[in-house]
């Protein structure tokens, strides 16, 4: 380890590295009870450096943890890997459509700041958690934030168009909607170029184009009732997106990706689907229901 670390130090990135006790230290906890010493922390400052650390960390087979505000509670952004703290530099509102009712932030933008900005347009983005005065997007996206409201407004997979970032070889790469012509093109890729994009299309196409395999993943995953949940990766609801349901959603990995907690894609940019800023006066009414929903 303490090889890697300096060989970590060397690295020419525009951002920071530090493998000092310090850094490892504050940066060995989150909101949570667990505790555990990253091997170093980053800080990327643009796109290159993230590059670039995946690279190193496929090189040193070691692991990059990407963190925002720290504030999941069970661990989420504690591990022995190489802490990649991008809450420093990537926080920008890049784009906001009030017509079409998306935004495009980077992942270091706090969930209450990118409100406010949206305010003066009628619009606010829904999911929340108690933490939401800094709780960041990345880490909303990672953890599938809901909150008190989500029978309303969902959580953040029900609002996330596209994703922009890096696999893990490195390559840059953006998720969204896929029409079928599209998908058969990256199912299909070119076996020359060995790209790990193709390859993430082809074999989730072998896996979900057997309907034993998709008869299994609908008993065996949480009901499709169940709006929560964050039980493992969302393969289930790939599975009722074309082009194995005919009557579903356009296939978007970015179902898969929210809800990762960061172990899939390293996020740099996302762009999300807004609401409308309810009414400044309330009425409270109380009645009886027999389930939530209703």
């Amino acid at each position: 380890m303490e090889t890697i670390a300096a060989e970590l130090a060397k690295l020419d990135i525009a951002g920071a590295v530090f493998t000092d006790e310090v850094h490892r230290r504050l940066y060995a906890t989150d909101a949570s009870a667990y505790r555990e010493l990253p091997l170093a922390v980053v800080v990327p400052k643009t796109e290159a450096d993230i590059a670039q650390l995946i690279r190193f960390a496929k090189q040193y087979h070691t692991s990059l943890i990407p963190r925002t505000a720290g504030t999941s509670l069970a661990g989420q952004v504690v591990g022995n890997g190489i802490v990649v703290d991008v809450s420093r530099h990537f926080n920008k509102i890049l784009e906001i459509n009030q017509a079409e009712k998306w935004v495009r932030v980077q992942p270091g933008v706090i969930r209450d700041d990118l409100n406010k900005a949206l305010k003066p347009h009628g619009l606010f983005f829904g999911p929340e958690t108690s933490t939401v005065n800094r709780a960041m997007i990345g880490g909303m996206i990672g953890n599938n934030s809901c909150g008190a409201n989500s029978v309303v407004y969902g959580s953040a997979r029900d609002h996330l168009l596209e994703t922009k970032g890096f696999l893990s070889d490195g390559s840059h790469v953006q998720f969204g909607d896929v029409a079928m012509e599209a998908f058969q093109q990256k199912a299909a890729g070119t076996p020359a170029e060995k790209k790990l994009e193709n390859n993430i299309y082809r074999g989730m196409h072998q896996l979900l184009d057997d309907p034993q395999a998709r008869k299994e993943i609908a008993a065996e995953f949480p009901q499709q009732s169940i709006p929560r949940r964050n039980t493992g990766y969302a393969i289930d609801i790939l599975a009722r997106m074309q082009p194995y349901a005919a009557e579903g959603d356009p296939f978007n990995f970015d179902r898969l990706i929210a809800g990762s907690k960061g172990t899939l894609f390293f996020i740099t940019e996302d762009r999300l689907t807004l609401d409308e800023v309810p009414p400044a006066h309330k009425n409270l009414v109380c009645v009886h229901c027999h389930s939530i929903d209703e």
